[in-house]
């Protein structure tokens, strides 16, 4: 398999990985105005497609002769669900995610879900660990939960000029409430928590799975529960009229390809975390250089709603203003965070 064999080589890598994971939803946003249901399946097509092309390209290569069939095979079988399992979790996390941008807005939908699951992630992983400071720890989740409120209060200061504009030109039109977009955030942060132990667990112990076999099996997990799950939120939609599968096929290709590009960017951004952290302990990077990294694709994909679709521009100086202070927040409580962990 491919690895990074020096340190600036996984910086590069880690890069990639910020871009892939921070700009990925774009491609979400450029389908106009499409059902994020109908955007969803084609965006599992594409990490699927994704997850094989990488695991029997880049997973095969390489001078070690270590194939990804003899990764596999040299693993428990117990790895192999916790993989798969770690991609199901990663997959609901992900739809009620982008249930939550359906109704609210990027700019709001991701530091809110991604600040929960970094707040939870942490304090979870000190029980019994002790391994920084909890003092430190608790300023950062202070500064990261003040991120989340701003972000709550400019959600809402948005949804009150929208109903304003809407009573001013006489519309009678169902919007969703306010609070449901911050409810669907909140769920997928809080889903999003238990991605990390599992994906842990299948990495470590004895004889741990290589990054590629590890992301081959958690793509795996991801793309076969869509089926699942695609048929709740089509059938229980979070706005708008139930689904049917014939509303998928009339969709014509073109737009088809933008969530098939959207899963396909993700998958090389995940996979790209995971083979920057399996390289040789003299060419990996630091602790605190990682956790930033590997967190900095939230302001980026927030900072797209805000600039490049203007999502708070109805909204005028307050709610705009609180939602920049919230990506400060989140910003400053990320680079303290890695300064206590590195």
């Amino acid at each position: 398999m491919i690895l990074p064999q020096t340190h600036f080589a996984a910086l590069i890598v880690m890069i990639l990985s910020l871009l892939c994971v921070g700009l990925w939803v774009n491609t979400y946003k450029l389908a106009g105005k499409l059902r994020f249901e109908v955007y969803y399946i084609d965006f599992a097509i594409g990490l699927g497609i994704a997850a094989v092309v990488f695991a029997f390209t880049l997973g095969n290569l390489g001078f070690d002769g270590f194939s990804l069939m003899d990764d596999l095979m040299q693993v428990h079988k117990r790895q192999w669900v916790e993989a798969f399992g770690a991609g199901v979790v990663f997959n609901l996390a992900n739809m009620f995610l982008m249930a939550a941008i359906s109704v609210s807005s990027l700019a709001v939908s991701f530091p809110v879900a991604f600040g929960f699951t970094l707040v939870l992630g942490l304090l979870l992983g000190q029980i019994g660990l002790r391994s920084s400071n909890p003092l430190y720890l608790a300023i950062g989740c202070v500064v990261v939960v003040a991120a989340i409120v701003a972000d709550v209060l400019a959600h809402r200061g948005l949804f009150a000029v929208r109903k304003a504009a809407t009573s001013q030109e006489g519309k009678v039109v169902r919007t969703p409430r306010a609070t449901k977009g911050l409810v669907l955030a909140l769920v997928s942060g809080l889903l999003m928590a238990g991605i990390h132990p599992l994906v842990e667990l299948a990495r470590t112990g004895d004889s741990p799975l290589g990054p590629y076999s590890l992301m081959f099996l958690f793509g795996l997990g991801a793309f076969i529960s869509t089926i699942i799950f695609s048929l709740f939120f089509m059938n229980l939609p979070v706005q708008g009229q139930p689904l049917e599968i014939m509303d998928f096929v009339k969709i014509r290709a073109k737009r088809h390809m933008y969530g098939v590009a959207g899963g396909m960017v993700f998958f090389a951004g995940a996979l790209a975390v995971n083979v920057a952290g399996a390289t040789a302990p003299e060419a990996q990077l630091g602790r605190a250089t990682t956790f930033a990294l590997s967190n900095a694709g939230t302001p980026i994909a927030a900072l797209c709603g805000l600039l490049v679709w203007k999502e708070f521009q109805e909204a005028g100086g307050r709610p705009k203003t609180l939602a920049f202070l919230a990506l400060i927040l989140f910003a400053i409580g990320l680079g303290w965070f890695s300064m206590v962990l590195g």
